[in-house]
């Protein structure tokens, strides 16, 4: 997989994270922000670990550190949003350097075959189509004629 289809995967992910660790406001969200976005982001990393926990069967001991990454991660992410709200270009660059510091991260925690686990499953749920899976049909026009 190329490294630029790896940056979109991770950013697309990261900020899918950022946007379900912000609560829509509510009476009382109003009056306690910072702790609402807080149990949030605490239930998004909770849930991310646990989906890859399951997922990649890892250990206790792997688990932990992969939730240490997800928690950096996704507070990250979530300083980066609100720091960069009104500058897109800014917010996507920090975003794809956060997903890649979390990707580096990762391949430490995890076992080569966990992490290409990891990695076909993040390609499955952003629709990414698999390369090479055309080989075989001929290019439109060109039938061997």
């Amino acid at each position: 997989m190329s490294s630029l289809t790896t940056i979109s995967l991770s950013a697309g992910l990261l900020l899918t994270a950022a946007s379900l660790t912000q609560a829509q406001p509510t009476a009382s969200a109003k009056t306690q922000p910072a702790e609402s976005a807080t149990d949030a982001a605490a239930a998004r990393v909770e849930a991310l670990t646990r989906s890859m926990s399951q997922a990649l069967q890892l250990t206790p001991a792997q688990t932990e550190r992969v939730r240490a990454i997800n928690t950096t991660a996704v507070r990250n992410v979530e300083a980066a949003r609100r720091r960069y709200r009104d500058e897109p270009r800014e917010l996507r660059g920090y975003v794809e350097s956060i997903s890649l510091a979390r990707l580096d991260r990762l391949k430490e925690v995890l076992t080569p075959a966990q992490f290409a686990r990891f990695q076909q499953k993040r390609e499955e749920k952003m629709g990414i189509p698999k390369v090479g899976s055309n080989q075989g049909n001929p290019v439109p026009g060109l039938r061997g004629e």
